[in-house]
């Protein structure tokens, strides 16, 4: 399983696109993976997590042929994970030479924010599907499980488990604290990674979004009940500008713990 990480900031990126605070001052002047955009993830270039406003620089970045993803899995409808209106770029006019459907997978306002940038569009080009936690899609390539976060009272915000060529991996961000129901339906199975959230870095916990200590304590919950293989790797990303920390610095506090800092432009191979 090859994973594209294609941005790894939260809502406002790093450096925030008005700040004027030492961090982002830092950011700016250290350039390379310092600078990090609004977060998503191409899994083997044709399973992508979530559809941010930075998308269109994201495939001028780094070489991107979006015409290749099939299958597009929506956490949530927050600004920095689903920008709608791009899906029209899609349609006839905009996009020539697609030889099948994307097919959009999401909750509720997921689909309802999609219906309002797009319509009901030719079912060539765009495919939505609702989802609910715990259900599995089969893709034909992979099978994703829709699973609950801890993100945003006021909707249905999902992780996901990704299987895909005998691997495993877990998505999990935006979210705090696992629920328990996703944690009773994680500990029955085993995962080759995780993909963390890590907004907070030293503040404090704040309920919707990990820091490092809460990051800590889920990758120990996972060793230490079996659910993450031995050799098995976590990944932390989705960081905001307010913790101050500088890929330098999150290294050196991650390294220890053999936990990868994603950057933006990151290929891993599991």
């Amino acid at each position: 399983m090859k994973l594209h990480f294609l941005g790894t900031a939260a809502a406002e990126g790093f450096p925030a696109m008005f700040c004027r605070c030492e961090h982002c001052a830092r950011a700016r002047q250290a350039g390379g993976r310092n600078i990090r955009t609004r977060s998503s993830v191409i899994i083997d270039d044709i399973l992508k997590v979530d559809f941010p406003p930075d998308t269109l620089h994201h495939v001028l970045r780094d070489g991107i042929d979006l015409g290749l993803v099939e299958d597009l899995f929506i956490t949530h409808t927050h600004l920095d994970h689903l920008r709608a209106e791009d899906l029209a770029m899609r349609l006839p006019v905009y996009a020539h030479g697609l030889e099948h459907p994307l097919r959009i997978y999401g909750h509720d306002a997921v689909v309802r924010k999609c219906r309002e940038a797009v319509g009901r569009p030719d079912a060539s080009r765009l495919q939505l599907s609702r989802i609910v936690p715990f259900q599995t899609i089969d893709t034909g390539t992979a099978k994703v499980t829709a699973l609950p976060a801890n993100h945003d009272p006021d909707e249905t915000c999902l992780l996901f488990l990704i299987e895909k060529d005998g691997q495993r991996l877990f998505y999990g961000h935006d979210t705090g604290l696992l629920p328990d129901e996703t944690w009773a339906w994680l500990e029955r199975t085993s995962l080759d990674a995780a993909i963390l959230d890590c907004t907070n870095g030293h503040l404090p916990f704040t309920g919707g979004h990990l820091n490092i200590e809460a990051v800590l304590e889920i990758r120990n919950r996972l060793r230490n009940n079996g659910t993450l293989a031995k050799d098995g790797r976590v990944i932390v990303t989705h960081f905001s500008h307010n913790i101050g920390l500088l890929y330098d610095d999150l290294k050196g506090i991650f390294d220890p713990e053999q936990i990868v800092v994603a950057y933006d432009g990151m290929r891993l191979n599991l």
